[in-house]
């Protein structure tokens, strides 16, 4: 009985550390094109205030 609980404990230990990894990966994954929005918006931003210069 005893290695029957010892093994669902670890069975359950080694899903959680794939589910941790994955949801650690998934995480970084959603982030990187947050940062491409933002540099996006800035080079519009760039660009919108160097015509603006160009027409004064």
């Amino acid at each position: 009985m005893g290695d029957l609980l010892f093994q669902l404990i670890f069975f359950i230990f080694l899903i959680g550390m794939f589910a941790a990894v994955f949801y650690f990966v998934r995480t970084l994954m959603a982030k990187q094109p947050d940062k491409q929005d933002s540099i996006e918006q800035k080079l519009d931003r760039i660009i919108e205030l160097l015509e603006k210069n160009n027409k004064d």
